[in-house]
């Protein structure tokens, strides 16, 4: 999927957050989007991902080339952040088992699999409200890589993650990302260094 926003721009009451916005995320390529906490870059990646729409501004989902409907964005992209929420009332089983609801895993993949690959042995039946934080983020993490989509939105994907997460993380983004879409919003260089373009969200905060 390619997605192109032209003049772009978000707004807060009466602040601005992000201005300008002309932006091109080539299918295929992997983007970091680089800023200080509080500068807008989870709001720019809410704004790729459909979940937010603009002040002002265009913004269009291609799939093989068509613009596709604001609502069927979804079908074609996984979204990975800290502040997503995870259905807590759920096991970890159950979880992966509603998730395929809306989004298959990767051919090859199935919920006995991405047990193993979330390294959290003897949890499948444990209520996903029991799990530590750093669970959670791993669980997302899976969530998002596995899924059968063409493009990933991944928001500081090694919050809440120890070392071994990290590894883990960018072991898992090796494995998976393929020659999909990726793009990483983050302050910490561990988290897109796989990236090949990377921009600062700073340059849209100008009027």
């Amino acid at each position: 999927m390619k997605i192109e926003l032209e003049k772009v721009a978000k707004r807060y009451r009466r602040e601005w957050i992000l201005r300008k916005v002309d932006l091109t995320i080539e299918a295929g390529k992997r983007y970091a989007i680089e800023g200080p906490n509080g500068s807008g870059k989870s709001t720019l990646l809410r704004i790729l991902s459909g979940h937010l729409t603009p002040s002002k501004g265009k913004i269009r989902h291609l799939v093989d080339g068509q613009v596709i409907d604001p609502d069927q964005v979804y079908r074609h992209l996984s979204y990975a952040a800290p502040y997503i929420e995870l259905i807590e009332e759920l096991t970890l089983a159950e979880a992966l088992r509603f998730h395929r609801r809306f989004k298959e895993f990767l051919p090859g993949l199935d919920d006995e699999v991405i047990l193993e690959l979330l390294s959290l042995p003897g949890n499948s039946s444990k209520l996903v409200r029991h799990f530590s934080s750093g669970m959670k983020q791993r669980l997302k993490l899976a969530l998002a890589l596995c899924s059968d989509t063409s493009f990933l939105l991944l928001d500081e994907p090694t919050t809440n993650l120890d070392q071994q997460g990290i590894d883990w993380y960018l072991q898992l983004v090796e494995r998976f990302a393929g020659d999909r879409t990726v793009v990483v919003a983050s302050n910490v260089a561990v988290d897109f260094g796989f990236c090949e373009e990377r921009f600062s969200v700073l340059q849209y905060k100008k009027s």
